[in-house]
């Protein structure tokens, strides 16, 4: 494996673990919010879980899309590698 994979590689993973941290936090930082505001007086809206997946996939995919054009532009010096 060449240098530039095994770092692609590893800053892929990075992103993806802090991803799942921050997913994490920002979850129980929500809970804890909804659960002691006290100038809380209507019902809380329900977000259905397929949005909350589909919103996550969605920006998991955006990052590893920016990685990857950083990663063009590193090796080749073109965002779009071919594209004139």
């Amino acid at each position: 494996m060449s240098p530039l994979l095994v770092f692609l590689a590893v800053i892929v993973l990075f992103t993806a673990i802090l991803i799942a941290y921050l997913t994490k936090q920002f979850q129980k930082e929500n809970l804890n919010y909804s659960s002691s505001n006290p100038m809380k007086k209507t019902q809380v809206k329900k977000i259905e879980k397929e949005k909350v997946v589909a919103e996550t996939v969605n920006g998991r995919f955006a990052m590893i899309g920016l990685i990857a054009a950083i990663g063009a532009y590193l090796t080749t010096g073109q965002i779009i590698p071919g594209f004139v």
